[in-house]
């Protein structure tokens, strides 16, 4: 029973070093504005996220980019004798969660004052690749 129990546990390491991740906690954007820029991204190859992040207009396009560099780096790491370019690897999964809220005030008319909140997220990036060369 244990080299049966020691051959699963093999097979899921062997299944999480196709996958690595990044993540960037409490960048000051809103979520909206950072969900625009991911569900670009969803899915797509690595080269071609990359491009479109790079010539994208939004400025959360630069903070993705960093990260996604980031996880593609993690990803080299776990997989030192393996090329990117044969791996094929995509954006598997792409997460932004709101974070924590700065609350301010702003004078608004007749003594009276609008709360205004600074919102921040916390952005996750799954890489992995399409092609298992694991043996």
């Amino acid at each position: 029973m244990g080299s049966r129990k020691k051959q699963m546990a093999d097979a899921i390491k062997e299944g999480k070093k196709q996958i690595a991740f990044a993540k960037l906690n409490n960048c000051p954007t809103s979520p909206r504005k950072m969900r625009l820029v991911a569900d670009l991204v969803r899915g797509e190859r690595v080269e071609k996220a990359l491009n479109i992040l790079k010539f994208s207009s939004k400025e959360a396009s630069n903070r993705l980019e960093t990260l996604l560099v980031s996880a593609i780096a993690n990803w080299q790491t776990k997989n030192e004798d393996e090329s990117i370019e044969e791996a094929e690897l995509f954006v598997k999964e792409i997460t932004v969660d709101g974070g924590s809220m700065l609350k301010r005030l702003r004078p608004a008319p007749q003594g009276r004052a609008h709360r205004i909140r600074k919102r921040s997220n916390h952005v996750t990036i799954v890489v992995g690749a399409k092609n298992n060369t694991q043996s």
